[in-house]
């Protein structure tokens, strides 16, 4: 764990940004509170590791499969066409994945996800409250 890092402190920092949707087995899975991309996720490895190849192969193992788990679940939820993998962390040196749907007929189809933006589209409560129920029910 790092006093740095806000997905190792789970802090307002965090907070501001997404939506704790559950724990998975190696990692947690959050809903982006910024819904461009309808139903964008993230899966954030549970301990302070930075790169695949930090990880012990059964950690590795584990959080691929809760990144599967996790793309397979918003696929059904959403209908979604393409996920975007997203593995950067140049600034937040924590190992995670955002999980991008992409649709057809949605903001960036056919190039790279815009990783935040502008103007932001953000929901009600409830809005939330029903992308993420749908991505539990599917996982």
């Amino acid at each position: 764990m790092s006093n740095n890092c806000f997905y190792c402190q789970k802090n307002e920092a965090l907070d501001e940004l997404m939506i704790e949707i559950c724990e998975l087995e190696a990692s947690t899975l959050y809903l982006f509170k910024e819904q461009t991309y309808r139903g964008r996720c993230l899966v954030a490895f549970n301990g302070h590791k930075n790169e695949l190849f930090d990880l012990t192969d059964e950690e590795r193992d584990l959080f691929i499969k809760d990144v599967t788990r996790a793309a397979k679940a918003m696929k059904l939820a959403f209908d979604v066409n393409k996920v975007n993998y997203g593995a950067y962390s140049d600034k937040m040196p924590h190992l995670h994945f955002h999980l991008v749907p992409k649709y057809e007929d949605g903001p960036g189809w056919g190039g790279t996800f815009e990783m935040m933006p502008s103007p932001k589209v953000l929901l009600s409560e409830e809005e939330y409250t029903q992308l993420i129920d749908k991505v539990r029910e599917n996982l």
